[in-house]
């Protein structure tokens, strides 16, 4: 039983929600300083008119026909955070015309949450290469390995952040800080991708350049990043562009505000910039919960809301957007059966682009259990058991990539009396916790919110799920003749140092999404330190 008192705090609750649902432009739009604005821009251009994307349109629009109202919503949203599918994100299916659920998985540097794939080094250390075809190796290599677990789409790369503001909590996942660097990195990745079959994601659309006050919700609204014509098109959008030229199948939005918009129903940014002006031919995703509106983002051109539900609700309940309230939005005229009909042949022409209506294996993991037997259906009342994970080993000698990616991303600051490299008998003294794996275990933290031990990647959907793990002291045992390890963070005296004696300190410092707040950073750094 519900209180009157408690009744009415819930109907202020949802009051609020909607008013941020269908509202968010102009609450936002009052504390955007004069000349930054989101000009409105309809309807949502249709694709299939860009060369090499001709056929599979053909092939998508023939599919689409034959679909009810249903199936076409069925594709364009999510089954729900919680309802126990494979991946992190998953779409319905149609049996009848042989259209799968797809697969969404994380992250931009692997195969996340399952077993037997390599974690590659992070967007900021293969940016450091300056290598493109070894880059575009990189992404064959996490290609192959989605496509050997059964994931149709890669989320990545992420070239926004851009890495304006050095604090930002997710600088790490992209290729550095210059708009054409990003650009050429992440077109290469995409291409690496794309050609074992994968739909690869360009992410974040556009400004997402710190973590605090990104996502809307019933209590606050989103941070807007208010930006000039100009800086948007000259590094914002750069990265876009040229990935946009490379043929990626998928784009995702951001979870704050441009110019007093909200980038998942910011009209201007989707359908003006993204898909009329780059000539963007694939599908548009929310990020995971950002997606503030129904009808609005609909029109402004999103194409597929993920994860499906609302988390401002108890995802339980089964609240969305889309979904239902879609097919409902349809019906009254409010979303053309028009812009429906391009949302759903959007999503199915990327998927015959890639060649997936031939013999792509379903999901053979799950991100819910790591044991191999569990329940089918788990957001169901009730639900058999099956086998859910295969313990599917795709790393084949993707190790060979990660290395070199890794040696050759090292930065050398300077070699002063030429110290290096390193005579194999010289005495060697390692400082820091950073040169040992954690002593928790390689994946003791979740989604890596900590630094403990040596430090892969920040922490978030970005982060990365280990099957091995070869430290830098691991390696400087097996290369050097004495190795004194001082595993601690505070430096000791060492007694009666000699001048043949070589310190080699290790030092880490954390970032990552604010999902998590890590040693007092909620995502973004507290200080550059």
């Amino acid at each position: 039983m519900v209180s009157g008192g408690a009744l009415h705090l819930a109907l202020l609750a949802f009051a609020r929600l909607a008013s941020v649902a269908d509202a968010a432009s102009i609450h936002r739009r009052d504390r955007v300083p004069d000349g930054y604005y989101a000009p409105p821009y309809y309807p949502a251009p249709h694709g299939g008119w860009a060369a090499g994307w001709t056929e599979s349109y053909a092939k998508a629009k023939l599919l689409v026909e034959q679909m009810t109202l249903a199936e076409k919503v069925n594709i364009t949203g999510g089954t729900g955070m919680f309802m126990g599918d494979p991946c992190v994100g998953n779409t319905g299916s149609i049996p009848r015309l042989g259209f799968p659920n797809l697969c969404l998985q994380d992250g931009p540097l692997g195969v996340r949450t399952t077993d037997h794939v390599t974690v590659f080094p992070a967007g900021i250390t293969a940016g450091a290469t300056w290598d493109k075809e070894l880059i575009r190796a990189r992404g064959v290599a996490i290609g192959k390995e989605f496509r050997g677990k059964g994931a149709n789409i890669y989320l990545g790369p992420s070239v926004g952040a851009l890495g304006r503001k050095p604090r930002g909590g997710r600088n790490w996942e992209g290729f550095g800080t210059d708009p054409v660097l990003q650009g050429k990195l992440g077109a290469k990745t995409i291409e690496g991708v794309q050609s074992q079959g994968v739909i690869a994601t360009i992410k974040h659309l556009l400004g997402n350049e710190q973590e605090m006050y990104r996502m809307y919700h019933v209590f606050q609204e989103g941070y807007s990043a208010n930006i000039d014509d100009r800086t948007i098109h000259e590094l914002y959008l750069w990265p876009f562009a040229d990935g946009v030229h490379a043929g990626v199948g998928a784009a995702m939005t951001a979870y704050n505000a441009v110019n007093g918009s909200q980038c998942a129903q910011n009209a201007y940014l989707i359908n003006g910039l993204l898909k009329d002006e780059l000539g963007f031919q694939g599908f548009v995703m929310s990020d995971w919960f950002g997606q503030i509106s129904g009808v609005p983002a609909a029109l402004a051109g999103l194409d597929m809301n993920m994860p499906g539900d609302i988390n401002t609700v108890p995802v339980l309940f089964g609240a969305s957007f889309w979904q239902y309230e879609m097919s409902r939005a349809v019906l009254n005229g409010s979303v053309p059966v028009d812009r429906l009909n391009d949302m759903a042949t959007r999503v199915v022409a990327s998927w015959y682009k890639m060649g997936q209506d031939q013999g792509f294996e379903l999901p053979n993991f799950s991100v819910n259990t790591k044991d191999e037997v569990g329940l089918l259906y788990p957001g169901a009342l009730f639900s058999p058991k099956g086998v859910v994970n295969k313990f599917v080993d795709v790393r084949g000698n993707n190790a060979e990539v990660a290395r070199q990616v890794a040696q050759d991303g090292i930065t050398l600051l300077k070699n002063d009396g030429g110290l290096l490299p390193l005579s194999k008998d010289r005495p060697l003294s390692v400082f820091g916790t950073g040169a040992e794996v954690n002593p928790d275990g390689m994946n003791a933290c979740e989604n890596g919110n900590c630094n403990k031990g040596t430090l892969g990647f920040g922490w978030g959907s970005g982060a990365g799920t280990y099957s091995s793990f070869d430290s830098p002291m691991d390696a400087l045992k097996r290369n050097a003749k004495t190795v004194t390890y001082y595993q601690t963070d505070n430096f000791p005296r060492i007694p009666d140092p000699t001048p043949s004696d070589v310190a080699i300190v290790f030092v880490s410092s954390d970032s990552g999404e604010n999902t998590y707040t890590v040693m007092g950073n909620h995502g973004d750094r507290g200080k550059c330190q």
